[in-house]
């Protein structure tokens, strides 16, 4: 049986070195992304580690994330399968070349969402240029707009979820379910509704089911956007401490 997991990246597999576990020794760190500058900014716990080497050796690992090409490539780990990119705006194939099944279903009904966003866009740096310390920005990729990704110099939640308020869930096209966004930390991200994890992690899914009889699915994530494309596995690994695990804790209390 081929198994295969899909699996988010930041902050399940490594994170920044202020979300590191309190107390970790730093000598136990592995580094795990670099910045464009080349300096460290992600590592690996032990424990991450641990499960990197145990995937890898029965696995075939497919990274789901919402980073952009550029970012990927500054991840110190060697992938070999197909790739999702952006929130699932880019899978690109085990050569790295742009999927072009993929590719040109998406940009047939992108304009009509892009031009949604850029309305909204408009009011969030209309909103920034008057409350200091947001930094929003269109991620493009490819030469393509995909969506928007907002961060605070505060690093905080508490900041962004103001603008969120004011700003993103009032808007009509947010209302209307055109756009959605999601909020993890310090980053509040805005997306045309036909952008997303599960989406493209369906359309691998169904390939791999064709291409082999039996197919055992893992999916991995910290985030509630990682849930969808989870759900689709036929198991799911939560790292601890993340907003998906406290998301569920939550709920099994109430």
């Amino acid at each position: 049986m081929q198994s295969y997991i899909f699996l988010d990246l930041d902050d399940t597999l490594f994170q920044t070195l202020r979300k590191c576990v309190p107390g970790v020794n730093d000598h136990d760190l592995q580094v795990r992304a670099v910045l464009p500058d080349g300096t460290a900014n992600s590592f690996a716990t032990q424990k991450q580690q641990w499960l990197w080497h145990w995937l890898s050796k029965g696995f075939k690992i497919v990274p789901v994330t919402a980073r952009d090409v550029h970012a990927f490539e500054r991840v110190n780990l060697p992938f070999l399968e197909e790739v999702v990119l952006n929130h699932g705006a880019v899978i690109l194939d085990k050569q790295r070349k742009l999927d072009p099944v993929w590719q040109d279903n998406l940009m047939q009904t992108l304009p009509e969402y892009h031009q949604k966003l850029l309305g909204v866009w408009a009011e969030v740096e209309r909103y920034a240029q008057h409350h200091p310390g947001f930094k929003p920005r269109i991620v493009n990729d490819f030469g393509i707009n995909w969506y928007g990704v907002i961060k605070h110099s505060d690093g905080t939640e508490a900041s962004l979820k103001t603008l969120l308020d004011e700003v993103i869930k009032p808007h009509p096209h947010v209302l209307d379910g055109s756009l959605y966004w999601h909020i993890n930390g310090n980053n509040l991200a805005l997306l045309p509704k036909i952008i997303n994890k599960e989406s493209a992690v369906s359309y691998l899914l169904n390939r791999y089911k064709q291409e082999h009889p039996n197919v055992l699915t893992f999916g991995a994530g910290d985030s509630k956007t990682d849930a969808p494309f989870m759900a689709l596995c036929d198991y799911a690994l939560i790292p601890k401490n993340t907003q998906l695990f406290h998301t569920l804790a939550f709920s099994e209390a109430s």
